[in-house]
């Protein structure tokens, strides 16, 4: 944290994001001074925090993207971004693969000289000379229980939370001609605006009245979409049944749901079914 001078006093950018004063004498104050609040240098510190804070969400989503829709990153990327506290703690501790798609371990350092450093499911330090490695997401991990329980002895932390992120299995018995799951319908709002905040505020983007998630599974990329309701409607809405769509729009018989896109949309739909009214309670 360094301090640099405003007005009669000094401010500086602490960890939190807040703006950090100190009068000439060198005492911490409670508070900038409401005078300072258009202070080139106190504006400054204040855009630089919520850029900085951006670039947190951004790193998050992107890396979050990598995992969804199965996306091989490339090793120089993952040593060029290094560097970045921001990414850095993204990234760091996640379960990794290598080009084999074999569980590689958690992800600890990421070197120019050294190249990829992780902790392997033997607990000892090894690195990759994979020119890409993967984020796999939790549903295609083998043996996801036991990962959880290493990575609580590790004392391992996810920012992005993939070892403990919700997985649905399809199940065995569904009708694999079927193209849609009715599991999650039938939420009730008592208004589109309450549905369409959730979808807002869990992240889920909103087209021709279906919550929608893009994905890509082995290679070809897909949509899950569940219905939400029309824009032009403003009373009582509800959930509708969830479906996987082409590119070109055409529904996916289940059969051809890959486990991630799967998981996902059974993830997103349940989300949504979550925040429904309950008679004699608030919407969630």
């Amino acid at each position: 944290m360094a301090w640099v001078a405003a007005g009669d006093y000094e401010v500086a950018l602490e960890g939190d994001g807040k703006v950090a004063c100190r009068n000439a004498a060198g005492r911490r104050l409670k508070a900038v001074p409401s005078k300072l609040k258009d202070d080139p240098a106190v504006v400054g510190l204040r855009q630089l925090a919520e850029w900085l804070a951006g670039h947190e969400r951004q790193c998050l989503a992107d890396v979050e993207r990598w995992m969804v829709r199965s996306l091989p990153v490339p090793a120089a990327v993952l040593v060029a971004v290094w560097a970045d506290e921001a990414w850095r703690s993204v990234l760091r501790d996640l379960v990794v693969t290598g080009a084999d798609g074999a569980v590689a371990g958690f992800l600890r350092d990421a070197d120019p000289e050294r190249g990829i450093g992780v902790v392997d499911l033997d607990g000892d330090t090894v690195r990759l000379a994979d020119p890409e490695i993967r984020v796999p997401h939790p549903v295609v991990l083998p043996d996801l229980d036991e990962l959880r329980e290493f990575a609580a002895e590790l004392g391992v932390t996810q920012r992005l939370g993939q070892l403990h992120r919700e997985v649905w299995h399809r199940p065995a018995d569904h009708d694999p001609a079927a193209t849609r799951v009715d599991a999650y319908a039938g939420g009730r709002y008592k208004e589109l605006r309450e549905l369409l905040g959730r979808c807002a505020r869990l992240g889920y983007r909103v087209r021709g009245g279906y919550a929608v998630v893009p994905l890509v599974e082995g290679g070809r990329a897909l949509e899950a979409r569940l219905w939400v309701g029309d824009y032009y409607e403003y009373d009582e809405c509800e959930t509708g049944p969830l479906s996987w769509a082409a590119p070109d729009g055409r529904l996916l018989p289940l059969a051809e749901v890959g486990p991630v896109a799967w998981s996902e949309g059974m993830r997103m739909a349940a989300a949504l079914h979550a925040g429904r009214t309950i008679e004699g309670e608030e919407s969630a």
